[in-house]
């Protein structure tokens, strides 16, 4: 026996020496963990992922140097306005009117409104205001005079920005507008609360008004992760419990088993409140994979420890001891690999899947604790006490028993390629490249969409009890009105932001250049791409404007831009009524410009982004393509390389950990690179039935790679680790594989079977997202569970006609040997394995 797995045999011993302090201390754990659940914070929707992402700087950049006509910070709030014309008398008093009730309410802090119905009003009456006074000039006017003051406000160029798409300024007349509201707390400040309660002022005010803003869409963010867990929790739970009644079938085990898994969860939540780690998306995750694995060790420690009390009929102290004596060195393997496909997650751009790394990690660890030491000690004391008393006995058969259906059929599996193992293992080799360059090809999305609750609730949620009910989500329908009725510059644009000296005399003149022979993604106007700049302003101050015109005219030596004179052009425009639209394009120090490029709106994000970032290079100043669009692919290029680093990291990484633990435990190295290939066959297939069924990489199916290692890992390691044992008592394959697929089978089985209708329900969430990565978490436990009992079986066979040079077991000798024509193996009843 190696130093390496004697001393995790002695760590066994002491668990089994010593059984009620190791209960005891981890119940003094969990109680100091259970506090650090109270200051978990959460962080949701799509900002969490932007970080450090230079495209998504440089967005926030534009946002905070340029002054746009509206902007969804937390400090406003936006009044959005539906109506037959909401120009006509009618309509501009009742947005007046919805703002003055607003003003009123002191609790919402409002430092001003505007909107375009307050223009109208101040053509009135230029002394009002408030929305009062404003209401009150518009009720007093005539339609005529309103219709004058509309057209006067109208020739502000700043008047159509609040308006939707389909105003025209010759009928006087838009479907829709919006109104601002500005409050007086700070932009970092919690504004859900505030604009909620601008929510309940509208809804008691007459007329089609609906509120939007940042706090609305965060508190919709967070609700429907809440409401989904609300729905998922009770089924998964049922499913779990249900499935873990029968694996366990005694209820004793079943409430221990169900301890040691709440105990997991606590500890990592607990850790992750301490550690200041905010609750993610991403962290959903988390929970399901302590789940698995610790539903795992708990069906094995149970059924292996019932073995050894049934077939050995030991004591309760000896049988926990040999149970222990060959699971603990699995187990760590196990968690050792699992945390190091997790830590993998370091590599990561993004800072959510880091997080999601260390937190798995970390809850690995502390799975690995308590079901090696938790529950076999306190199983033992339950077993002792239950020995005194007259209680009757309950399930005590395990999983997979010789004279039960699962019993034979889990030897059976090795039937499939018992002709000829080396010959089905490369066939599947084979297939599992195949695999793997198609599903290569999956996709990757970023998008708010991911986040946001469905635009229609799902019909099985009318049949839900009451506490169970989704709140009514209100986000998707008015960021859809948004997009219908109004330019919001975010959809079907880019930005190019470029920092250069605009008072440069070749400034505009470059912005010309660039605009020739657009990229393919990018609208085309007479041989140039259509774009909205400063010069937009110059040419309708221009129009308007003279002695403006006269200047600009005189700045221009041929027929282009100006290329002298810009202090005097510019200064001019920040003095006419163009001034806010001149913020919009050009900081105040001139040291900075934006312009935003129409894009063809049936292009891919990829492609678009590719073409942004191409005519950002052909700027002569630092200059950097943004916008929603590009930020978005931006981050969804990264969550699609963090997915590969991470998966290379973590096999490579994992095959060495792997090799050189079972090196040291077993002296078989080897053995750790063979336990590996059922999990590269596994990742292959998911990735395939990814791109197959179109699901793609997104913010928490990024993760499913890591999670396939960690569960594939955790199957194969079993099997392997169980076959060695029996292999190294018997010296016979067929037995050592008929008694691994029997016993390890069976407990694998109820795993597999727990975990993959636990997990299955997320499918069940009120968010997408969530839905698509239960899906996807199940299909990785069952493919790992056949990988595992079909594919590591003739991997194993031939690993030992290589290492002990039994060449016969690759065809002829097993063909010969189901025939009953050779004799025992060779090797039977040999002393000690030959090394690797």
């Amino acid at each position: 026996m190696r130093r390496a797995e004697r001393v995790l045999q002695a760590v066994a011993d002491r668990v089994v020496e010593r059984p009620r302090r190791v209960v005891v201390a981890c119940l003094l754990v969990t109680v100091l963990f259970a506090p650090g659940m109270a200051f978990v914070e959460t962080q949701t929707g799509t900002s969490q992922f932007v970080d450090d992402v230079p495209e998504a700087d440089a967005l926030e950049e534009v946002n905070r140097r340029f002054e746009p006509a509206f902007d969804e910070e937390s400090q406003t709030t936006q009044l959005i306005q539906r109506d037959t014309n909401v120009l006509d008398k009618a309509g501009l008093v009742t947005m007046l009117r919805t703002q003055e009730r607003v003003e009123e309410r002191g609790s919402l802090r409002v430092e001003s409104t505007r909107s375009p119905a307050s223009a109208v009003a101040q053509e009135l009456d230029p002394e009002a205001e408030t929305a009062e006074a404003q209401r009150e000039a518009v009720e007093s006017a005539t339609d005529a005079e309103v219709r004058a003051a509309v057209d006067a406000a109208a020739e502000d160029p700043s008047f159509d920005t609040l308006l939707s798409d389909d105003f025209r300024p010759e009928s006087r007349e838009a479907s829709a507008a919006i109104g601002v509201v500005t409050h007086e707390f700070p932009a970092q400040a919690d504004a859900t609360e505030v604009q909620r309660g601008v929510e309940d002022v509208v809804e008691r005010t007459e007329g089609d008004v609906v509120v939007f803003g940042s706090g609305i869409v965060d508190d919709e963010f967070e609700s429907v992760i809440f409401d989904s867990l609300f729905i998922v929790v009770p089924a998964a739970l049922a499913a779990i419990l249900g499935l873990l009644a029968y694996a366990y079938r005694d209820p004793f085990d079943f409430a221990l088993g169900g301890v040691a898994l709440l105990m997991t969860v606590v500890w990592t939540v607990g850790f992750t409140g301490y550690a200041g780690i905010p609750f993610s998306d991403m962290l959903i995750a988390v929970p399901v994979l302590l789940l698995a694995i610790g539903i795992d060790f708990g069906i094995h420690t149970v059924n292996r420890y019932r073995e050894e009390r049934a077939e050995a009929g030991a004591a309760p102290g000896p049988a926990m001891r040999t149970c222990l004596r060959q699971l603990v060195v699995a187990y760590t393997v196990i968690a050792g690999t699992t945390v190091i496909g997790f830590l993998a997650n370091l590599a990561s751009g993004l800072e959510p899947i880091r997080e999601f790394g260390i937190v798995a990690g970390i809850g690995i660890v502390f799975t690995l604790i308590i079901f090696a030491g938790f529950l076999p000690a306190a199983k033992l004391e339950l077993d002792r006490w239950r020995e005194t008393t007259d209680l009757p006995a309950f399930g005590t058969r395990p999983l997979g028993s010789e004279d039960s259906a699962l019993g034979r059929l889990l030897p059976s599996l090795s039937d499939l390629s018992r002709p000829a193992p080396a010959v089905f293992l490369a066939v599947v080799l084979l297939l599992t490249a195949g695999a793997g360059v198609y599903g290569a090809g999956v996709d990757t999305t970023f998008d708010d969409e991911d986040f946001l609750p469905p635009s229609e609730e799902p019909a099985y949620v009318q049949y839900l009890p009451g506490p169970m009910q989704p709140a009514d989500y209100t986000v998707n329908a008015r960021i859809s009105l948004l997009e219908e009725k109004f330019a919001t510059g975010q959809d079907d644009t880019v930005t190019v932001y470029v920092e250069t000296r605009m008072r440069e005399d070749h400034a505009l003149r470059e912005q010309a250049r660039v605009e020739r022979d657009p990229p393919p993604t990018f609208i085309e106007e007479d041989g140039r791409a259509r774009t909205t700049s400063v010069r937009d302003a110059i040419d309708g101050y221009a129009d308007e404007n003279p002695e403006f015109d006269a200047l600009v005219d005189e700045s221009s030596l041929d027929e282009g831009p100006p290329n002298r004179n810009l202090d005097r052009i510019y200064a001019a425009l920040r003095d006419s009524g163009y001034a806010d639209f001149t913020a919009e394009y050009l900081t105040d120090d001139g040291r900075a410009t934006r312009i935003v490029y129409e894009v063809e709106s049936d292009a891919t994000d990829a492609a678009i982004t590719a073409d942004a970032r191409a005519v950002a290079d052909r700027y002569r100043g630092d200059a950097t393509a943004t916008g929603e669009i590009v930020v978005f692919q931006a981050v969804a290029d990264t969550i699609f390389t963090s997915a590969i680093r991470s998966l290379t990291a973590a096999v490579g990484l994992s095959a060495v950990f792997l090799v050189v633990l079972y090196g040291l435990f077993l002296g078989r190295p080897t053995l750790g690179a063979v336990t590996l290939v059922p999990v590269v066959v596994s990742i292959a297939a998911l990735t395939a039935t990814m791109r197959a069924f179109g699901v793609p990489f997104n913010a928490l199916t990024a993760t499913i790679l890591s999670i396939t290692i960690g569960l594939g890992v955790d199957y194969t390691v079993h099997v392997s680790h169980r076959f060695h044992d029996e292999y190294e008592a018997s010296g016979d394959v067929d037995r050592a594989l008929e008694r691994t697929l029997r016993g390890t089978g069976g407990a694998l089985t109820g795993t597999m079977l727990t975990t993959v209708v636990g997990t299955g329900v997320l499918v069940l969430a009120i968010t997408p997202l969530l839905g698509q990565f239960g899906l996807l978490t199940a299909a990785s436990i069952f493919l790992a569970y056949v990988a595992s009992l079909v594919v590591l079986p003739p991997a194993l066979v031939v690993w030992v006609a290589v290492v002990d040079r039994e060449p016969r077991l690759l065809w002829v000798g097993r063909l010969l040997s189901d025939r009953g024509e050779t004799a025992a193996p060779a090797d039977a009843g040999r002393e000690s394995p030959v090394d690797d």
